[in-house]
């Protein structure tokens, strides 16, 4: 390709993107306040380390507006709400191949399927690939657990939560959402 080529498709790519994380959030914006919030299934939702002042706590330098937050070194996710609300935060186990931190759009949805570690998973939200490898947030179904990322050679980019988390993040995250991966 030459190079201005290349020049041409990235702009596309980028404005291509913006679109969609634009349409994402009209479409969260104009979803009833019913429809937005996480269903726990009864399990005890994991709340957000609160600052001084009552305030709960979401990284710096994480975006603005409705978004999925994932902090690679925190293995932890912050579902952002409008007016930058926390609307959850929990615990990940990720795999052993990472997106690079930036900004990404939900691309594809899996209601049920098997991971690359052979573990049958659910609600599976993707927004990027490494290297062929799909990334993105699943939860294990029933006793089945991840593999050990630093013991496999299985390359997986699943970043595993639990099944009331997923539940939420399958609701919240739709086709086109943003997700702000942060260091």
């Amino acid at each position: 390709m030459a190079p201005s080529s290349a020049g041409f498709v990235t702009a596309l790519t980028a404005a291509a993107l913006a679109t969609v994380g634009f349409l994402g959030y009209q479409a969260y914006a104009a979803t009833p306040a019913h429809l937005t919030k996480g269903h726990t299934n009864g399990a005890q939702a994991i709340t957000t380390p609160k600052a001084p002042g009552g305030k709960k706590l979401l990284p710096p330098g994480s975006g603005t507006g409705a978004r999925v937050v994932y902090s690679l070194k925190g293995h932890r996710v912050w579902l952002v709400g409008l007016g930058d609300k926390v609307i959850r935060t929990f615990k990940v186990t990720p795999g052993n191949i990472a997106p690079a931190p930036g900004v990404y759009a939900v691309t594809s949805r899996s209601n049920a399927v098997t991971g690359t570690d052979g573990a049958p998973i659910e609600h599976v939200v993707r927004f990027t690939s490494v290297d062929g490898v799909a990334i993105g947030f699943s939860a294990a179904v029933g006793n089945a657990a991840p593999a050990d990322p630093s013991t496999t050679t299985v390359r997986t980019g699943g970043i595993r939560e639990s099944r009331a988390d997923g539940d939420v993040m399958w609701t919240f995250a739709t086709i086109g959402a943003t997700v702000a991966v942060i260091p």
